[in-house]
């Protein structure tokens, strides 16, 4: 019997995945009001979904900076470099944003038995985060993998990435297959997330009470204000910085053609073809365009700075007094720079920033167990966070292109009439 002859199959592959979520959702609400002792059994199926989801993120990450940077291409990077840094400084205040949200209205999450029993070793001060960054970078790469040490594992996959850009171009390929292989064994994963939404948010409610959909409310609130903000106020601040003339025509442009589209795809990479269009459109550059629209997918993640930096300051927030994990000043911006690296890692599949959450969350000392966790309540919200956060990542794209465009456009004109 395959697949496609059973109708249960068939028609759950057939209904898109968010939808599926959101029922997910609801008919946990329902169980966790109808049967306690019921939702309370539910934990079985959200503790094997977040289990598999903390299996297969260190592999994942690891996989993806190797053939990511094994993978780069040379050519074009004068060109590219103030769209990078644009890139860059986009995430670095969005990141910055973020912290400074979730600080004026801090997050929280309930965590219920998965506390219990675990060992906490937070840094005292930036000098302890330091310290633990450097020694985790130089950890084993085995012993990084098994202890799900994700610094670690990047500081190894760029290592091996940058070694095998003068490899044959069959290894690269051979890379580049793997890293495809993983990606699709987090999309089955990923498949199954109605069901581990289900059991995450029976489960809990019944443990805690129906208080949690208020910090589930609230957390969202945060993203996607944060997540706006950035669009209607940063986006257009970097692009008059660029270009030097109002950039609302062209933020509002890419909000109309580029964000709604990729609002409904989930993906950045899905959107590609889309703003490869409006460039087309509008006649930006199209030696910029050809190249920056497709890094752009891959490394271009303001939305994902967003998500990574809440979910992992509400996780701090959510911590015991016990545990004495505190954020400084020094640590805020030190988050704000491993977040916006781990936000050019985000990989291109729906909720792909989450599987990062982990590593900011280690800066902290917090176990893999709590941030494991905290990957499926962004799972269980990111009906709608995942949706709008692919939709500033996709829209940044053009409006970063076509300041770049604009400029470039207006120096050469300048040039010919002198």
């Amino acid at each position: 019997m395959t697949h496609s002859s059973h109708p249960l199959v068939r028609f759950y592959l057939k209904v898109g995945l968010i939808r599926q979520i959101l029922w997910g959702l609801i008919f946990g609400i329902i169980l966790a009001a109808v049967s306690k002792d019921t939702a309370l059994a539910m934990s079985l199926i959200g503790g094997l979904f977040i289990n598999a989801l903390k299996s297969v993120a260190p592999v994942l990450v690891l996989i993806l900076v190797i053939a990511s940077i094994s993978n780069h291409q040379h050519g074009k990077q004068a060109n590219m470099r103030p769209l990078i840094t644009l890139y860059f400084a986009g995430m670095m205040l969005a990141a910055l944003l973020a912290t400074i949200a979730s600080f004026l209205f801090p997050s929280q999450i309930s965590f219920g038995d998965t506390l219990n029993n675990l060992e906490f070793t937070p840094p005292s001060g930036i000098a302890a985060v330091l310290k633990t960054l450097l020694e985790k970078m130089i950890d084993n790469p085995i012993n990084a993998l098994i202890n799900a040490n994700y610094i670690g594992l990047i500081i190894w996959g760029a290592g091996i990435g940058l070694a095998l850009r003068h490899a044959s171009q069959s290894t690269k390929t051979m890379m580049n297959d793997l890293s495809y292989a993983i990606s699709f064994i987090v999309r089955v994963i990923i498949r199954f997330a109605p069901l581990g939404v289900f059991g995450l948010v029976a489960s809990t409610l019944a443990e805690t009470g129906f208080g949690e959909l208020l910090k589930y409310a609230h957390l969202l609130v945060v993203l996607v204000s944060c997540m706006l903000f950035v669009a209607l106020v940063i986006n257009p601040l970097l692009a008059y910085l660029v270009m030097h003339k109002n950039p609302y025509p062209l933020v509002f442009t890419s909000l109309k053609e580029s964000a709604i589209p990729a609002f409904f795809t989930r993906s950045s990479a899905a959107n590609i073809p889309v703003n490869m269009e409006i460039c087309k459109k509008y006649k930006m550059d199209e030696d910029t365009y050809s190249v920056a629209v497709p890094l752009g997918a891959a490394i271009n993640m303001s939305g994902a700075a967003v998500t990574i930096t809440v979910l992992t300051l509400a996780t701090v927030n959510s911590m015991p007094a016990s545990a004495g994990i505190h954020v400084d000043i020094y640590s805020a911006v030190l988050l704000c720079i491993v977040t916006s690296v781990c936000a050019c890692g985000a990989s291109g599949i729906a909720g792909g920033s989450l599987l990062l959450i982990p590593v900011a969350c280690s800066m902290f000392g917090i176990p893999n167990e709590i941030s494991a966790k905290v990957i499926g309540i962004g799972i269980a919200i990111g009906v709608i966070q995942d949706s709008v956060e692919t939709a500033l990542n996709s829209s940044s794209d053009v409006v970063y292109i076509g300041a770049v465009s604009s400029a470039a456009q207006k120096k050469q004109n300048n040039t010919t009439k002198n």
